[in-house]
């Protein structure tokens, strides 16, 4: 991904941190803070959180350090993504619709997606024909949130362009109209200042005619294969060398890969090999088929001993 796209920002699923964190340092506790971590909106509380996650494992600590913040937690994210999603449920999503096309042949999974994406616009279409308003209707029940939340907030203006927030909670922060707070935006309104409605001050990203645009454009519909025109390519593009591999079917399912190479037994305990199938010698008189708890009067020439 640095390769290909160098100027891109690459994030990670915490989701996915989290799980990986599990296989080595289990718990709850261990569990909810590191999203206390990845949800703190400050550089602050976010090494506040870290600081408590090092108290409940210190090695779990260490292990999550090594990986950068701006990555998995809010509080680093540069704000050039307009989205504070720690999970990779975007990505989750479109692979979920891939499931029926994704064990066909290249042409046939493609023509999936094609098929897929052209019926998939003219259904948001549909839902985009019914919305009224500045902002999609999931931004509109958002922003109705934050409203509310900053209801609870109360600016305090300098004359100099920056305000003083603070809130019932103790929690008091330094913001200036660029940063499009919302309770700074209703204090300079009230102070009889210039200033738009507080919808137009949401990116663009979020609104209405943002999301007809982003619909407008559709996929074609296409004649079938015998309708296709011949290419004019040169080149005639061969499958890959296909090799049957042999599949032992009574053993099926009963053996695994080891790393090394080797089959292993699903139940041999580790670092020794099951010894299920091997024929067992006696070690008093050397015949197979028994061991030497077992023997009853046996020679080593196989003769039956006197009583």
């Amino acid at each position: 991904m640095e390769k290909v796209f160098p100027s891109a920002e690459h994030g990670f699923c915490l989701r996915h941190i989290q799980e990986n964190m599990k296989k080595q340092w289990k718990g709850k506790d261990l569990s909810d803070q590191l999203w206390e971590c990845g949800r703190a909106t400050t550089v602050n509380h976010f090494n506040r959180a870290m600081d408590e996650l090092k108290k409940i494992n210190a090695e779990a600590h260490a292990w999550v350090s090594k990986i950068p913040a701006n990555t998995w937690a809010k509080s680093h994210f540069s704000g050039r993504a307009h989205t504070d999603c720690l999970l990779n449920n975007l990505c989750e999503v479109f692979n979920s619709k891939l499931d029926e096309g994704r064990d066909k042949t290249i042409i046939t999974c493609l023509e999936y997606i094609r098929e897929y994406l052209m019926k998939r616009l003219c259904v948001v279409q549909k839902e985009i024909d019914k919305c009224e308003g500045l902002l999609t209707p999931t931004a509109t029940t958002l922003f109705e949130k934050i409203k509310t939340d900053a209801s609870k907030y109360v600016a305090t203006y300098n004359g100099a362009g920056k305000y003083q927030v603070a809130s019932t909670w103790q929690y008091q922060y330094v913001v200036s109209h660029v940063d499009m707070l919302f309770c700074a935006i209703w204090e300079k309104i009230e102070n009889g200042e210039n200033a738009p409605h507080v919808d137009e001050w949401v990116y663009p990203c979020y609104r209405l005619s943002t999301w007809k645009a982003m619909y407008l454009n559709k996929t074609d519909p296409l004649n079938g294969r015998k309708m296709w025109p011949k290419s004019d390519c040169p080149f005639t593009l061969l499958p890959p060398k296909h090799k049957t591999q042999y599949i032992n079917m009574c053993r099926l399912g009963d053996l695994r890969r080891r790393e090394g190479g080797g089959v292993d037994e699903p139940n041999s305990q580790a670092g020794r090999l099951s010894r299920k199938y091997l024929a067992v010698t006696c070690s008093k008189c050397h015949n197979k088929g028994h061991n030497s708890r077992t023997v009853k009067g046996q020679g080593g020439s196989g003769e039956v001993g006197g009583g």
